[in-house]
């Protein structure tokens, strides 16, 4: 049987530092750096289908979408635009980097 979406989206989620990294290896994930949405999208179609799960364009979008939303929530993303983000964390620790500024 299928995956739905919310369990796709569920296993991203609980997987992110392993996705993370994935997308890593394919395009690079580095602090203060872009990532673009295409870039999210391929990694996403490519990693479910390392686990033989095959994805359609609307499905890898929605799925892309979710995620985005999630990690811009969690201000590890920061937009610049509706498919440019800045990247705010960085892969060797868990944590969101906190920019601190001098008065």
């Amino acid at each position: 049987m299928a995956k739905s979406i919310t369990e796709l989206y569920n296993d991203l989620k609980n997987n992110e530092e392993i996705f993370l990294k994935f997308l890593n290896e394919q395009y690079p994930v580095i602090y203060r750096s872009n990532v673009f949405l295409r870039d999210i999208q391929y990694a996403i179609k490519h990693y479910y289908e390392m686990k033989d799960v095959k994805l359609s364009y609307d499905d890898v979008e929605k799925l892309s979408r979710m995620f985005i939303d999630s990690l811009v929530e969690e201000k590890k993303l920061l937009p610049v635009d509706y498919k440019t983000w800045v990247v705010n964390f960085n892969l060797n620790k868990a944590e969101t980097v906190e920019e601190t500024q001098e008065a």
